[in-house]
């Protein structure tokens, strides 16, 4: 069974579940390409609305749907390049992007799959900074294999291995334990 505020979500469809306020990134980048920033966000937000089923409303007229598009993308510093075409965006701030779909769903648990794959060294300070904004009533799960960037993140970690948990607990308590070292801090 997987519980998720109190409700069994494993025969819930992906849909169902996003409306408990779960939202997610993937490691591999899931966005419209010959779209906009904004509408990139709006599509994400799209997935809550009624209007989705209405196939009739013009999108651009949904002020509040665009608003809230805008006030996110300016929470993970793209808020004057919402009207970018996504061909014209470097790959780190596809990655924002990428938070800020999951963030204007306004999650309660945020999955976060390898969000600093890929990142040049600033870009990873600038979206480590991204995601220490996020407000604390926000549970992030996150999948990380740099190490450093977990460790100084999270406040509690379980590291795999081989599908198996080998360690959980504190940053000290992983850090200090022998497994740890012996299966990813050695050189």
């Amino acid at each position: 069974a997987i519980r998720l505020f109190g409700r069994d979500i494993v025969r819930l469809s992906t849909a169902r579940r996003v409306h408990l306020a779960l939202s997610r990134t993937y490691q591999l980048l899931t966005l419209f390409p010959k779209d906009t920033l904004v509408d990139n966000v709006v599509f994400s937000l799209l997935g809550l609305s009624p209007l989705r089923w209405n196939g009739f409303t013009s999108l651009r007229r949904q002020r509040t749907l665009y608003e809230s598009a805008y006030e996110v993308l300016a929470r993970v510093g793209l808020g004057g390049l919402g009207d970018r075409p996504i061909s014209q965006t470097s790959y780190g701030e596809k990655r924002r992007l990428e938070i800020a779909m999951a963030l204007v769903q306004k999650p309660r648990l945020l999955l976060l799959d390898e969000p600093l794959a890929g990142l040049s060294a600033e870009e990873r300070v600038y979206i480590q900074e991204v995601l220490d904004a996020i407000p604390r009533d926000v549970t992030i799960l996150m999948i990380e294999h740099d190490m450093d960037s977990a460790l100084s993140f999270a406040e509690s970690i379980t590291l795999l291995h081989y599908g198996k948990v080998i360690v959980q607990g504190t940053r000290a308590e992983v850090v200090a334990h022998p497994k740890t070292k012996e299966v990813y801090l050695s050189e």
